[in-house]
C-alpha cells in the first residue's frame, strides 16, 4: 500500500522544469499536475485551469483572506498561489502530486508538509539559461533581465531542497528525476507493503 507523494520542483526560469515534469506524468500517469493561481496574464498557449487559474487581484485577495493558499508569492511582479485544496484532495486519493513552484512557494510548503520530495532543478550555466529564456520568445528583455536576476538569488537557496537535479540533457536530467522518484516511493514512511507467509508460486 502506498500513500500520495508531494513532489515540489523548483528552479530558475528556463531550467526546463515543464519539459521534465510532463515527461514524469507521461511516464507514471499516476502523477497529478497541482494547478496553481496567479494574476499574470494568460498567454496564447494556455488555458484556464490547465497551466493556472488566472485571477485577478481582487479573485487572490479573497482567497488570502479565506485561508484557501497553502503558500502564495510574489514572482516576476505577479502573484502565485498554490491551493490546499488542490494538493491535500488528491493526496488523499492516493495519487502523486507535483508542484511546480518558485523558490519561495518551494521552501514554504516544505515547512508546512515535511513530508514532501523537494526538488530544484538547475541549468548548466546561466548562460544556458538566457539562451533559452531568448529562444522560447514568451518575455520581452525588460522580463528576461528581471528572470535572470531571480535565477541567481534561486540559485543560492538550493541547499533548502533535498535533491539537486543539472538539467544538461534531457534524457540524462529525466532519468535522474526518474531515480528519485523510485527510490522515494521505497521510503518506509510512504510504502507499506503486505508480506504473505508463503510466495505465489502459481504465476
Amino acid at each position: 500500500m502506498e500513500t500520495g507523494m508531494l513532489l515540489v520542483i523548483s528552479g530558475p526560469a528556463g531550467a526546463g522544469k515543464g519539459t521534465l515534469i510532463n515527461l514524469l506524468r507521461e511516464w507514471d500517469p499516476s502523477f497529478v499536475f497541482s494547478v496553481s493561481c496567479t494574476t499574470r496574464g494568460k498567454r496564447n498557449y494556455e488555458e484556464e485551469g490547465r497551466e493556472y487559474y488566472f485571477l485577478s487581484e481582487e479573485e487572490f485577495d479573497s482567497h488570502i483572506r479565506q485561508h484557501d493558499f497553502l503558500e502564495y508569492a510574489t514572482v516576476h511582479d505577479h502573484r502565485y498561489g498554490t491551493l490546499r485544496s488542490e494538493v491535500e484532495t488528491r493526496l488523499e486519493q492516493g495519487l502523486n502530486v507535483v508542484l511546480d513552484i518558485d523558490v519561495q512557494g518551494g521552501i514554504a510548503v516544505m515547512q508546512k508538509m515535511p513530508s514532501c520530495v523537494s526538488v530544484f532543478i538547475y541549468p548548466p550555466s546561466f548562460q544556458d539559461l538566457l539562451d533559452h529564456l531568448h529562444t522560447r520568445g514568451t518575455e520581452k528583455e525588460e522580463e528576461i533581465s528581471k528572470r535572470m536576476a531571480n535565477a541567481h538569488r534561486e540559485v543560492g537557496q538550493m541547499g533548502e531542497y533535498q535533491y539537486l537535479l543539472l538539467n544538461d540533457t534531457l534524457d540524462t536530467a529525466f532519468d535522474r528525476l526518474k531515480t528519485i522518484v523510485q527510490a522515494e516511493r521505497m521510503r518506509s514512511s510512504r510504502f507499506h507493503p503486505v508480506i504473505p507467509e508463503k510466495r505465489d508460486t502459481e504465476n
